[in-house]
This record gives structure tokens, sequence and C-alpha cells, in this order.
């Protein structure tokens, strides 16, 4: 089979422009970018504002493996199966960030026949809103050291007398805002910043910082979960920067530099549209990670998706346990719209890695067996998948299992699964579907979008795990013991101090995202299946009072990923035309 980006330079695409025009938006609602890709104006919401919206579908996983389930690719192609059965469709994905594009992942824009184009400009820069978040989140990063550095040189009083200003007497000790960069970067984990030469001061004061990824700047959850430009600015203006010398919060609004941030977002708050390979529209917009982040695309773009078509596919990041736990307790808290079915998309493959049988360790080669037909390993591992379906089943919607095959996948296995999940009671609609969209496009999904059809015709009773009106350790311990099933949380002295003072300080109303390994149900990647004797150990508590939530960091988590020994920019190049090659 062809390469992704063969595949996809070998299909003649549609004008963005007419693509647009069939999904039911105007010129006046496009910025175009080129012929291939353009931006939408959330205005376009006061014009649909009386039109009913269709139905919302997440597509989720079951624990992830390094072998990939597939996610986007299910994403995209039920899309298309959606639309080769005469439903109307639109797909909402994150954009992807550059540091797995250059690191181990690779490309996020699907795959095979299943693909949105133009598969390069979308995993590179797209229309350029990483780089806005990045640069509106350094913004801030340099005001804080820069009036740290003028209060100082002028002494508190005479910086106001000189400025105007008050003096906001931040605690060196206690910035809170680091710095980022879309790239991985283990060397800037930890950095000194404001060095001198001897008997200077003007680079500033010296002190420690670092630098986490833009995919786990606080901008870009705020982007995702804005939902409209007013808000968005509303949000930037209450973000965390930093303490006070009496452990009062610094926000974005009282550095005066909230509204400078916003001016560097203003384009970035509009979706961008571009298409499958078979022509169904696609809207890319932000990309939160899932583990430090909630993971999913924007509020916008689906409320936009929801106004234009019946179906409305997303996905959220990782397994079920991650992006959708988050989807359905942050973002649709957020949003006020839950979704109305959950596809939880599983392999053969990756139920037997998720079996326990197999020693796999990150940098080493997989087990040729794992590829193989295993009864003992696929029916161990489908704990693993159980446990997924009941989760997407505690908040009341109905779920598809959507297998997604493999070339090397036996028919007496896919039985074998089908079997087991038909077999299985379950507390809402299940229904399964094999998905061959890799391979076939629209045409592969056309099972698993009927499947998708007649679960949407069941009544969702959605609702989240717990009530924002409930207190930050009400909320953790609900997401660790209902949500993951484990037997209880512990909380480092640090955690204990934190939540005591988010409470006094009034943060105890928002939303809990858990920070974790996504390469298990708990903390802990060693533990496989469907663990659940287990205690999940919270180190840190970190504010993001713009995105309205509170992350929990369990376990080794890093907000700065490193680059592997043999990372995928080593296959990345130009031909002699100019044509990117090695992009996957």
């Amino acid at each position: 089979m062809k390469s992704d980006i063969e595949i996809c330079r070998e299909t003649t695409l549609t004008p963005i422009d007419q693509i647009a025009e069939r999904a039911g938006l105007l010129p006046e609602d496009l910025t175009p970018q080129g012929t291939l890709k353009a931006k939408i104006k959330p205005s376009v919401l006061k014009r649909l504002a009386n039109k009913e919206e269709g139905k919302l579908v997440v597509v989720t996983a079951i624990t992830p493996t390094p072998l990939g389930e597939g996610k986007t690719v299910t994403t995209i192609g039920l899309a298309q199966g959606l639309a080769k059965i005469n439903q109307s469709a639109m797909a909402c994905i994150r954009q992807p960030s550059m540091g797995p594009v250059f690191g181990v992942k690779g490309g996020a824009a699907g795959g095979g026949f299943s693909q949105v184009a133009p598969m390069e400009k979308l995993n590179l820069h797209l229309t350029g809103d990483i780089h806005a978040v990045t640069a509106a989140h350094n913004l801030a990063a340099a005001a804080i050291d820069a009036r740290v550095y003028h209060e100082e040189r002028h002494g508190y009083e005479g910086f106001t007398e000189k400025t105007g200003m008050p003096a906001l007497r931040i605690d060196m000790n206690r910035i809170v805002w680091k710095r980022v960069m879309d790239h991985n970067d283990r060397a800037l984990r930890m950095i000194t910043v404001g060095k001198n030469q001897p008997g200077k001061t003007i680079n500033g004061l010296e002190r420690e910082d670092g630098f986490d990824i833009s995919a786990a700047s606080e901008l870009m959850a705020i982007l995702a979960l804005s939902t409209d430009l007013a808000d968005m600015r509303q949000r930037i203006g209450r973000v965390v920067l930093a303490y006070d010398l009496d452990g009062q919060p610094v926000t974005a609004e009282d550095l005066q530099v909230a509204g400078a941030m916003a001016v560097t977002m203003v384009e970035a708050i509009e979706p961008t549209m571009m298409q499958t390979l078979e022509g169904v529209p696609t809207l890319i917009h932000a990309g939160p990670f899932a583990n430090i982040a909630h993971g999913n695309s924007s509020i916008i773009a689906d409320r936009i998706a929801l106004k234009l078509a019946d179906y409305t596919i997303t996905e959220g990041g990782f397994g079920s346990d991650m992006g959708f736990e988050k989807a359905c307790n942050i973002k649709a808290q957020q949003a006020g719209r839950g979704p109305d079915c959950a596809v939880v998309v599983a392999t053969l493959r990756g139920l037997k890695a998720n079996s326990g049988l197999y020693d796999l360790r990150p940098g080493q080669a997989l087990p040729q067996a794992i590829f193989e037909a295993d009864e003992k390993a696929l029916v161990a591992g489908f704990a693993n998948l159980k446990w997924h379906i009941n989760n997407a089943a505690k908040y009341g919607v109905p779920v598809v299992v959507a297998i997604n095959r493999f070339p090397q996948d036996t028919d007496a296995e896919l039985a074998l699964l089908k079997g087991m999940i038909e077999a299985e009671q379950f507390t809402t609609h299940v229904d399964v579907a094999i998905s061959e969209a890799f391979g076939k496009g629209g045409d592969g999904a056309v099972e698993l979008a009927k499947a998708v059809t007649r679960a949407c015709e069941t009544p969702a009773h959605f609702k989240p795990l717990y009530e924002l009106s409930q207190t930050l350790e009400e909320k953790l311990m609900t997401v660790a013991e209902v949500g993951y099933g484990c037997r209880g949380v512990e909380l480092s002295e640090l955690a204990k101090e934190q939540l005591a003072q988010f409470k006094a300080q009034g943060y105890d109303n928002l939303a809990l995202c858990m920070a974790k390994s996504p390469m298990s149900i708990s903390h802990d990647p060693s533990l496989k299946g469907a663990p659940s004797d287990f205690i999940v150990p919270v180190r840190e508590l970190k504010l993001c009072a713009g995105a309205g939530f509170v992350y929990a960091l369990c376990g080794n988590v890093m907000t700065m990923p490193g680059l592997p020994e043999k990372p995928a920019y080593l296959g990345l190049d130009i031909d002699a035309d100019g044509n990117i090659v090695g992009l996957s």
C-alpha cells in the first residue's frame, strides 16, 4: 500500500470554498487561506442561532499502546462512512503539535484513505494558531520578568511614582508561568534566566525557570474552551502568572498584559476548515494534550459543526480514562452540551498488548507474536476493552465499539472479539462494528456509520461524574475512585497545602483535570488490563484559573517531552521539486 502522503497527493481535492458552500457556509463566513483551507468566523453562530443542532459523537479508545489504535483514522473514516449513507457529517479534530510530529508519534491527520488533506499542511504549522499561542504565552513571561526587574530597580514606591502603576511586589520564588515552545526539548525543562556579566543587571534578575511544550500552555486550553472572542479575553485576564509577597495571585489582568495576549491570539479563535480525502468538511482547532490538559478540540468548532451537520464526529485524546473523561467532566460542563454517543476504538493487537502477557518496553522492538493469532492474549486483553465500555456508559451515553481491522487480523479472532462484546451485559446500549476505514475509506466504515446512527436513535442521559459546586478534593476523589476504580488517593503534603490555598482564594469551584500516564487506567504505566487495587498518588496541583480547571500531577508526568534516540524528523526531507517526503 502507498504511503499516507502519496495517497494524499494522488487525490484530487475540491476547492475549500466549494466544500464550505456545500456545508452551508457563506463567503462572508470565511477567511480564505489559499485554495484548500479557510478560517471560519465564529460570528457564523449568530446566523445559525435558530438552527437545530445535530448529534455529537466522541471517538475514544482502549488504553493506548505503542502500536497505535487508529482513533483519528476512525474519526475521519466514520465521517466519510456517514456521508456514504447520505448523512451530513463533519469532523472536528485538534491541530497537531510539531513536537510529536518531529518526535515519536508523527503526524495526526489520520492515515490511508481516511485522512485530512493536505496532510502536510495540517501537520506543519497549518494557519499558525499554535505559534500565536506560543507568542502570547511568552509575551506574558517576558512581561513578568520585566516587571520584576523594573520594580526592583526603582523600588516599589519609586516604580509607582515613575509609571503611575501600582507595584505588584511579585515574589520571584513564586512565578508559576514558564515559557513555551512547540518542540520537544528536554534540555529546556530547567533553565536559569536573567544571567548577567559580573557587576551588571541589565539582563534582569537571575532566577530558575523552565519551558513547557506549547500544547501544555494554559492559553491552549483557554482557546479550546472559549465560547467566543470576548470569553477568551476574559479567561486570559484570569490567568494566574505568579504570587506576590503576601501569597496573593497576580493575574495577567493585574500585569495589564491580558489585552495584548488576546490581540496576539485574535485570529487563532477561528477554526480552520479543511476536507477529508472524500470531501467531508473537517474543522481543525486548538491542540491541548490529554494528560496535562483536557485533550479535545474546541467548543467553538463543535458548535459550528453541530449547526451545520447532522453528525459531528470529534475525538478525545488517549483512552476513555483520559480524553473522554475530560470531554465529559470539563469540556461538556463548560459547553453546556454532552455527547450523544461514544465510539470506543479497539484493535486485536492493542488488546493483546494490554493483556499483560507481553513484556513491552519503551525503545524495544515489538514481539512478532503480538501481530499473530493469540486467543489467550486476546481474551486476557478483553478486560481492558470491557472497562472502557463500562467507563463510557457511566456518563449515560450509548456506546459503539469500532474494531479497527489490520491486514494481519484473522476472521476467527475478529469473530471471537465481537462475540465477547455481544455476550456481555452492559448498562447502556452497546453495538459493535468492524472498521476498515484505513484501507477502504468511507466504504470501509459504512458498517460503523450505521451502528452509530442506530446508537444515536437511543436517547442519551448524559451526566458528568461530579458537579462544579463540589470541592476540589471531592472532585479529585470522584475521578480517581469512580472514574478509575482505584481504592484511594494519596496527597503529598504540598498537594494538601495547595488544595487549602486554592479553596481560600476562591478556586474551589473549578473543574479537576487529572494529569497521569495515558498508558494505563491507573497512574502506573506497568499496570495493564483493568487494574483496581491501586492508590493514585498526587504530588502537586497546578492552577489554570483562565481555563477553568486545576490539574493534578500524578506520578511522573512531564510537561515538556524529550526527543527519542530515533526521532521522526530523521525521515523528513524535501525532494528536488520541493515536495515534502517522509511525513506520516
